[in-house]
């Protein structure tokens, strides 16, 4: 007898995208209402882990590093990647502007 294990996609589900603001509320069940993570993950019908990280993130930096890095509440991690989006699209437009003053004649 063998089992077969099939890893294609069609059984993988899709990674959901929660909010900012969900996961704060999420993370407040536990850490002001009491909550229990695995309540709070059942009643939101999240997974545990997730709501785990989130409640991690929101108690904020307790000096702990992973692997070199702060650990960041959930809106300086979320102002964090917007900040790195702006950042590469301003370099992106600079290379433009650049490349395109390139080829232009000099100003007498």
């Amino acid at each position: 007898m063998s089992l077969e294990v099939n890893m294609s996609n069609e059984n993988k589900r899709p990674n959901p995208k929660y909010t900012l603001e969900f996961k704060q509320d999420a993370a407040k069940l536990v850490l002001k209402n009491g909550y229990t993570l695995q309540r709070a993950a059942d009643h939101l019908g999240v997974s545990l882990s997730a709501i785990s990280r989130w409640v991690k993130a929101e108690k904020g930096p307790e000096e702990k590093t992973i692997k070199n890095q702060s650990v960041l509440n959930l809106r300086a991690h979320d102002e964090l990647i917007h900040l790195r989006k702006e950042n590469e699209q301003l370099r992106m437009e600079r290379e433009i502007l650049k490349n395109g003053l390139l080829g232009q004649p000099s100003p007498i």
